[in-house]
């Protein structure tokens, strides 16, 4: 017997569904006008075509923050993936620790983002941070104020600790579907922990690792309450990424020409190299299946 789909529950979300692309179109919408266009107040417009994405495709300015943005989501996943791959599989999967560990994984990720970049503001001082007393009583120069690469270590570690719990649960969660007849085949193979590790758990764990990569790339790619609560961008330009740099143009200059360009070169870059991690990563994934 062929079952009969009934699709009106579709017209169930389409409120939703308008609601949330009209929200989303109309600044779209806004931001590519003023992208093409100058203005010098009282409402008043003038055409400028595309002189604003030539003057930052030619800037300077635009490709060092690209760079810092890249080198930045370069460190991140290459510290929170396998970080958080570890320590998912040294959880307990079953008894009292569950719980405990899941909850103690989920706390950073409750705290405001501009919470977070608080709590290491002052957590990184000299004077009064634990962090900034420890190091400098250990006998590390250490200033995030003063020094670029206090300033990185410093956003760097915030980062880490705020978003490998993210991580953590999403490897977890891959980790107990497998189930126990994998463990058992290949106990009885007397596969090594490296063996299941490689042949049973990774490829399982492909798909949340994908999540994964995604969500921290974009995550981190698009960051900006954090490092800006700590540093400001400084000192001098350090960690003045395209997101701080973008806030600096609209709100600080006014450019809201420039401003427009820049966030939807942004967007066509964010969208672009999030399309090559997916596409690489399930390509790879196939091959691993296949293979």
């Amino acid at each position: 017997m062929d079952k009969t789909w009934n699709n009106k529950a579709w017209f169930m979300v389409l409120p939703v569904l308008v609601l949330v692309g009209f929200s989303a179109v109309v600044p779209l919408m806004t931001v590519v006008n003023y992208s093409v266009q100058d203005t010098f107040g009282n409402n008043v417009f003038f055409w400028a075509g595309s002189e604003w994405f030539q003057d930052m495709l030619t800037s300077d300015r635009f490709w060092e923050a690209m760079g810092r943005n890249l080198l930045f989501s370069a460190i991140i996943l290459a510290i929170e993936i396998p970080l958080g791959i570890f320590i998912a599989l040294n959880m307990p999967r079953s008894g009292w620790g569950v719980p405990v560990c899941l909850v103690l994984m989920a706390l950073p990720l409750l705290i405001p983002w501009n919470v977070v970049g608080t709590i290491w503001q002052v957590f990184g001082r000299v004077d009064i941070g634990l962090l900034g007393y420890v190091l400098n009583a250990i006998g590390f120069d250490y200033n995030y104020v003063n020094d670029p690469l206090d300033a990185w270590f410093t956003v760097i570690i915030m980062d880490v600790w705020h978003w490998t719990s993210l991580v953590v649960l999403l490897c977890y969660a891959g980790l107990v579907s497998i189930p126990d007849a994998y463990y058992q085949a290949a106990k009885i193979d007397g596969a090594s922990r490296w063996a299941v590790f490689r042949f049973i758990q990774l490829p399982k764990m492909n798909r949340v690792l994908l999540i994964a990569v995604l969500l921290r790339f974009m995550d981190s790619f698009m960051i900006y309450t954090e490092p800006f609560v700590v540093t400001g961008g400084g000192p001098g330009n350090s960690t003045t990424f395209l997101s701080i740099d973008l806030v600096k143009m609209a709100v600080g200059q006014f450019d809201l020409g420039p401003a427009a360009a820049m966030s939807i070169i942004y967007f066509l870059i964010v969208l672009l190299l999030s399309w090559v991690f997916y596409t690489v990563m399930t390509n790879v994934g196939a091959e691993r299946r296949d293979g």
